[in-house]
């Protein structure tokens, strides 16, 4: 199947109906070109919460690759990298076979981390063209507008790759945006600590949420499109929003910005500096640290790309197959029959004690609602422990961060 049809399944459902159904309608086509240059969730959360052990069998949605990536860290078996959407799955393929066959880290750091240099587009012609597959191959050549115009896409990694897809150009809006109402993300990128991180978004941030005008965008669904929030999770939004869908942007702006140090932090760099600071290493994402990188090499082809769904992938796997899931948000998309019915298979294919991460807008699991009774007592999670977990997630734009473990009856 191609991106538009399976968005267009996973989207358009049994909820789908009055104003939400053209909103659904809207959403998948917005959503069917590259979204997520650079993914985020967290990926040392999920590795913390899954507790993996070399030789496990991986499953995760791939999004922008950056998680699949840090995931070969841990020595598994497979990752296999699941999506909708095939740029996004571009995008891994692009940056497994820059990990594969640029000559040494320093390389990979210029084209992946920088991804600015003019000496990129060497890199990737000399280097990575020739090892694409052929989707990816495909969309790296192609060209963004209307595939007649403009540069081919591979000249993103010579001009600030990730400025571009939806989230990037979201971000770029949002910082003229913020200027517009008297403030200035870039600012928060300047700060020495997290004395000086939690005053500079006093000053220069947290005024804007305040503002007449972003108070009435933040009330409409559409504004957040380019976040890949659908209307379905834009209600669970609404949901958590007690004090109003302004505060609870502010109060997560917060996290991301007050409390996690900034050298520390790689989404608080693409949020306010829109790039890396690839003079630190631990403010690098994980799969692009120097510690990392001989383990990836090493692992680059145990990662497998698979354009199709969670549930279709899984029902071709083997029983008692699959250690661990990860399903970023996901879930916030799906109807009680498309939860269940992927909840099916992931109780089929879970091995002993293997365990599901998931995020969601809101704060609470849709499991305990949704899923029918025999399939959730498979299961168990940890409220206290998930809300830990959020806490620990430096990416800070979701609402919970949750950790099913399989129920060992034997």
């Amino acid at each position: 199947m191609n991106t538009k049809t399976l968005i267009d399944a996973a989207v358009i459902n049994s909820s789908t109906s009055g104003s939400k159904g053209f909103a659904d309608r809207l959403f998948a086509r917005w959503f069917s070109r590259l979204v997520y240059a650079q993914i985020w969730e967290d990926p040392q959360s999920d590795i913390d919460a899954l507790q993996l052990k070399p030789g496990a069998n991986i499953l995760t949605i791939s999004s922008g690759g950056c998680n699949a990536l840090a995931y070969l860290s841990t020595d598994p078996a497979a990752v296999h990298a699941v999506d909708l959407n095939g740029a996004h799955l571009a995008m891994l393929d692009m940056k497994k076979q820059a990990i594969k066959h640029l000559p040494d880290y320093d390389a990979v750091l210029h084209f992946l981390g920088d991804a600015s240099q003019a000496d990129n587009i060497k890199r990737y012609q000399r280097h990575i063209r020739p090892h694409l597959s052929e989707d990816a191959s495909a969309f790296w050549e192609g060209r963004p507008l209307l595939g007649k115009f403009g540069k081919p896409r591979f000249h993103y990694f010579s001009n600030n790759a990730y400025q571009h897809g939806l989230l990037g150009d979201f971000i770029g809006f949002s910082h003229w945006f913020v200027r517009l109402l008297g403030g200035n993300l870039k600012q928060l990128a300047t700060a020495r600590n997290m004395e000086e991180q939690a005053r500079l978004f006093d000053t220069h941030l947290a005024p804007v949420f305040e503002n007449k005008l972003f108070q009435f965008l933040a009330r409409q669904p559409i504004a957040l499109y380019s976040l890949g929030i659908p209307p379905s999770q834009f209600a669970a939004l609404k949901h958590d929003a007690k004090q109003g869908l302004p505060n609870l942007f502010k109060e997560r702006m917060r996290h991301l910005a007050c409390d996690f140090p900034l050298e520390q932090n790689c989404f608080a760099h693409q949020a306010f500096a829109r790039c890396y600071d690839t003079t630190t290493q631990s403010a690098l994402p994980m799969y692009l640290q120097k510690q990392y990188y001989s383990s990836l090499r090493e692992n680059i082809d145990r990662i497998y790309p698979h354009h199709t769904n969670l549930t279709d992938f899984l029902r071709q796997q083997p029983r008692a197959s699959m250690d661990a899931y990860l399903f970023l948000d996901a879930q916030d998309w799906m109807d009680q029959r498309q939860l269940n019915e992927l909840w099916e298979q992931v109780t089929r294919t879970a091995a002993p004690q293997a365990k599901v991460v998931f995020r969601t807008g809101g704060s609470e699991s849709p499991l305990e609602q949704m899923l029918a009774a025999d399939l959730l007592s498979a299961w168990h999670t940890d409220p206290a422990h998930n809300r830990r977990l959020y806490a620990s997630d430096r990416s800070a734009i979701y609402g919970g961060m949750h950790l099913y473990t399989k129920i060992d009856r034997t």
